[in-house]
């Protein structure tokens, strides 16, 4: 079925908003079911973040032991499949909301719910693996903690396709280690690096270093490195942008100019992120949108 097929009735409704403003008020680097998209889109995709970002959270809250996040996490899997069988849940379940509209997303669009097993198995890899030996497993934690997403946007769109899957995997992996490099500061501050150690290593990057605040020439060497990959990526993943049609292509042609645009400003600070983050912001909201409106296929 369509994913234009959107519900009248009045339970559903309400569930998908609360699902729209959880999207609305966490901070995301890249827009979530935001005006580019198809309208039709906007709810399945508010409810497919509303999983993934309550999940995340559980993973990510750091007061609590590593047990109790599994615990939370593996809850969450149970009740993404009891949500397929019945009823999301009491009233009173402040989670009753996200599975009924989850719930309803995943048939109205038919998404495969191996997608949202890979999100989980991510989330429980962030509670226990804070260090990634090589490229290569850092690429594996991408495949199922960024690609998932960029499949479901497409499935919901109602495309099927091996070619834009395996674009869309390299955009959304591209963007996950986009913000893996801005984010090298906040990221060691939480106790994780993402730069492998193999990279590190080769390039003689210390962790020393990143606990004394010091940005020396092999971290700038390393991240160089893995920095040039990420672009060898974005400039796969760019052929999902012409793959599709509509207000979809403006959505993932801003996501595509605005991750790239990060990378860009990270590669033209010398990748010092302890000397400034680099963001977007209002300011690049202009040229963004202009060069999605003149933007050439590939």
């Amino acid at each position: 079925m369509s994913s234009s097929a959107l519900p009248t009735d009045p339970a559903l409704v309400s569930a998908y908003a609360a699902c729209a403003r959880l999207a609305r008020t966490h901070y995301e680097n890249f827009p979530v079911a935001s005006w580019a998209l198809p309208a039709p889109m906007r709810p399945h995709i508010a409810a497919i973040y509303a999983f993934a970002r309550t999940a995340d959270d559980f993973a990510d809250e750091g007061t609590l032991p590593s047990e109790e996040r599994l615990r939370r996490l593996d809850d969450w899997g149970v009740r993404l499949h009891e949500c397929l069988e019945g009823p999301p849940g009491a009233v009173d379940d402040p989670h009753a909301a996200t599975f009924l509209a989850l719930s309803h997303t995943i048939r109205m669009c038919r998404l495969p719910v191996t997608l949202f097993e890979d999100l989980l198995s991510a989330f429980r890899q962030d509670v226990s693996t804070h260090r990634y030996e090589t490229w290569h497993q850092l690429l594996d934690y991408c495949r199922r903690s960024a690609n998932p997403v960029g499949r479901l946007v497409l499935r919901v769109a109602g495309h099927d396709d091996e070619r834009l899957d395996l674009a869309s995997d390299a955009l959304c992996t591209a963007l996950q280690l986009t913000n893996f490099w801005q984010d090298l500061a906040r990221d060691y501050a939480a106790g994780r690096i993402y730069v492998p150690a193999e990279d590190r290593d080769a390039c003689g990057a210390l962790e020393s270093d990143l606990e004394s605040k010091c940005f020396t020439p092999a971290w700038l060497e390393a991240l160089e490195r893995v920095g040039n990959r990420t672009r060898e990526l974005f400039e796969e993943g760019r052929s999902v942008c012409d793959g599709v049609r509509g207000r979809l292509a403006l959505e993932l042609r801003l996501t595509w100019l605005g991750g790239l645009r990060i990378l860009d400003r990270l590669e033209r600070a010398g990748w010092d992120v302890y000397a400034r983050r680099p963001t977007l912001g209002a300011s690049d909201a202009p040229l963004l949108l202009w060069r999605t409106l003149v933007w050439r296929r590939g």
